[in-house]
Order: C-alpha cells, then structure tokens, then sequence
C-alpha cells in the first residue's frame, strides 16, 4: 500500500475547482449529479483508508480483540508510520460515524416530527399552516410528499408567484433532491474537504428547481421575483437537508440567472473549462475509488497470509 492509502484522505481537495466550474458553466442538473457522485465516492474512499489505518496501526497495541498475525511486521510495513497513523485515526473514524449518525438522525427526526404534525390535515400534496411566520419547504416521505407552506409566505407572494413557488418545491419533490443533500451532507461529515462540494450542491440543486419553475409558469422574471420577495421575509429552510425557494446561498447567482438566458442541457466539449471539469471529476473519483480498492484488497491478502489457519 505504501503512502498511497493516504492519498483518498486528501484527493477531495482536487474538488474544490471543481465545484466552481461544474456551477458556473454545466446545467444545474447535470452539476447536482456529477458533485453528489463525485462526493459519495471520494467519502466512501477516505472512509475505507481510515479504517485501514486504524486495523494496521492498531493490531500490535495491547489488549487488541484483533488476530495476533494481524501484528505481523510484514503487515505494519505495508503503511509508513503505522502506529502513529493507525492511533491517529481512531479518534478521525469515531467522529466520522458520530458526525455522520447526528446529520442522519437530525434529518430523519425532523421529517418525521413536521409530518406527525401534519397528520390533522387533509392528505394533499400542499400543506398550508396559519402561521404569521413566513416560510416553504418541499417535504418528503411519510404517507406522501408534500409541501409545507405557511400563510405568512402566501400573503407575501402575488398569485403567478405562488404558482413560481409550488412549481420550484415541486421540482424538489420529483427530482429528489432531499436525497442529494443529505448524501453530500453526509460526505461532508466524513471529509471536511468536501464541504465545498456540499455547498454547490445545495447551490445547484436550487437552480435545478428554478429552471424548472421558470419553464412552469412561462416566465423567468416570476421565478427571481418570488425567490427574492421569498429570501427578505423568510430564514431559509429548517434543516439543511431539506431544499426551499429561499434556501440560504448566493441568491444573488440564482436571480442573475434568471434573468439571463436559459441553462441549456448538453454536455460541455471537451477541451473546455467545463469540460476539463467533468473528466477531472471523474479522473478524481476513478483514482481515489482505485486507490482505495487497491490498499483494501493489498490488506486483505496480507492479513490472510498472516493469520494462520
């Protein structure tokens, strides 16, 4: 394995331009998928490299529950500085699950508490709450998904901007972008290189939902005004798992693209900034996914050549 197993903790950081470029030149859905791959993947390599580190650098300490060949020098070798790398990640993977088990149970938890109490209202996809509070969330699961939306956010609106708000929240409901969010969420919390990718997601998923709710009500001017009229009163959604009109972000971006042309839906060419974007995603990904299958599969043949039967 050598210094090679380290390399997924760090491979996040060639993400970074990434993000930018995937935001500023590829159509929203395609940048919303291509960042939400790219960020599963290189968290679930890290992941798996620090728990490699963990069981080579932790299988001679005392007391260990690990096999005794486990300890083999052969073994240890296979990572440089594997004893202060292996204790070293012990603390970095208890956090990981901690972290990752609190962004989880505090989606969860919310989803199912908002949906207990809708449960006196009628079974429709549009949930209004009299509330002086202004806000609107697309909310999923439960019996079905639906939209939160208080009076509040309805009395600020005119009625083809409210019909730019249900279009939006319904864009977020079809396309499932809780789904992204949560995932990058969850990257974030296994590798903080990756919270930029967290943030363009939640940036490019919004542009997603207003692209499609421009093509909804026919007009892009609609869509910016209900989203700025949406950003003053509101404070953006609850949980940041859960997409809104007024999610908290650069509204600024979203609105002047709006009201430039539509966000065409091709590939980049190649030898283009946007294109160079997406095969550096991906040659990213590929060799952090490579690199961690390799060092899993090197452990795995050492540790069985070690353990005896």
């Amino acid at each position: 394995m050598g210094v090679f197993v380290f390399l997924p903790l760090v491979l996040p950081l060639t993400a970074w331009p990434i993000a930018r470029l995937a935001t500023q030149r590829l159509h929203p859905r395609t940048a919303t998928l291509l960042l939400t791959g790219v960020s599963c993947v290189m968290a679930l390599c890290s992941t798996v490299c620090l728990a490699l580190l963990m069981v080579v650098g932790t299988a001679q300490l005392p007391g260990n529950p690990l096999p005794d060949g486990w300890s083999d020098p052969e073994v240890r070798e296979s990572v440089p500085h594997d004893e202060i790398a292996g204790k070293a990640a012990i603390p970095a993977l208890i956090t990981v699950v901690t972290s990752c088990g609190r962004a989880l149970l505090h989606h969860f938890r919310f989803r199912w508490r908002a949906h207990q109490a809708l449960a006196d209202l009628p079974s429709t996809q549009v949930a209004v709450l009299p509330d002086p509070q202004p806000y609107a969330y697309a909310l999923p699961g439960g019996p079905r998904d639906r939209i939160v939306v208080s009076t509040a956010m309805i009395d600020c609106l005119g009625s083809r901007e409210r019909r730019a708000l249900f279009a939006h929240e319904r864009t977020h409901l079809a396309a499932g972008h809780h789904r992204h969010l949560l995932l990058v969420q969850l990257a974030a919390c296994a590798n903080p290189f990756l919270r930029p990718l967290r943030t363009a997601v939640g940036y490019t998923a919004e542009r997603w939902a207003d692209e499609e709710a421009a093509q909804a009500v026919g007009s892009r001017k609609t869509v910016a005004r209900a989203i700025g009229k949406a950003a003053l009163v509101s404070r953006g959604t609850p949980v940041p798992t859960l997409a809104s009109l007024a999610a908290p972000g650069p509204l600024p971006r979203r609105i002047a693209a709006l009201l430039g042309p539509p966000a065409v839906r091709t590939w980049p060419p190649v030898f283009t900034a946007a294109g160079l974007a997406l095969w550096t995603a991906a040659s990213g990904a590929l060799l952090s996914a490579t690199l961690s299958a390799n060092s899993a599969f090197t452990l795995l043949l050492l540790l069985h050549a070690a353990t005896p039967l």
